[in-house]
């Protein structure tokens, strides 16, 4: 069976990331977090007090940045890891989430992780999550899929996410970092959030797990077919 690029992008919060992590089981795929390689930069830039209006601390911290993902026998998950540490714990907790959009906008940094995001692509037998996904980094991808749903909906599950990690926020602040985080993925200059004009829309606001695993597992069956 021959290996395509399936490019997931949508809202955060939406399943994306959870999603294309069983499709790539499923596939036995590469799976690659997008949004993972933006929270560590994120994580680096607040442990070393970056400006980020400050172009030339910007450049010169990108340059001190390596990152790259582990596959962990024991959970079964690839982890994330920055300089050689482990962060996967650290880039999912609410300082980061506060601050991640604001550095996703950053011309410097897409630049830097979207070269990498490509790099990591090149072979195909990939899934690839993210905000530009099937608009930028694969314009080409053979399947692009737009995934969405409703902010409550998503609070609610993102709030879930920070409790198996034993962080507490109020639901009012999740869905205020929600709102703000999609206010400024969809208006930013460079690489705003957008449908893709070919990517196939999955509203995960009411359906299962399964059910949007085995939708977007239906999608690539069928592309294949027609290829």
């Amino acid at each position: 069976m021959k290996k395509i690029v399936i490019a997931i992008d949508g809202n955060s919060g939406c399943g994306k990331s959870s999603t294309s992590k069983a499709i790539a089981r499923q596939l036995q795929y590469i799976y690659i977090d997008t949004g993972a390689m933006y929270r560590a930069v994120t994580l680096f830039f607040i442990k070393n007090n970056i400006d980020l209006k400050n172009d030339l601390d910007v450049e010169e911290a990108l340059k001190q940045i390596d990152i790259s993902f582990e596959y962990n026998m024991e959970t079964g998950k690839n982890e994330t890891f920055l300089n050689g540490e482990n962060v996967e714990h650290s880039i999912r907790q609410m300082d980061v989430s506060n601050l991640v959009s604001p550095v996703s906008e950053i011309s410097r940094v897409r630049r830097k992780l979207v070269e990498q995001q490509r790099r990591l692509g090149a072979e195909k037998g990939v899934v690839m999550d993210g905000r530009d996904i099937g608009t930028v980094v694969f314009p080409d991808a053979e399947l692009k899929i737009f995934m969405t749903a409703n902010l409550e909906v998503r609070a609610e599950r993102r709030q879930k996410e920070l409790l198996e990690k034993n962080t507490n926020v109020e639901l009012k602040e999740v869905i205020d970092n929600l709102e703000n985080r999609d206010t400024i993925d969809t208006s930013r200059a460079d690489s705003p959030l957008k449908k893709a004009d070919d990517a196939y829309v999955v509203d995960t606001s009411n359906i299962t797990f399964e059910e949007q695993v085995n939708q977007i597992l239906k999608l690539v069956k069928d592309n294949i077919e027609v290829e």
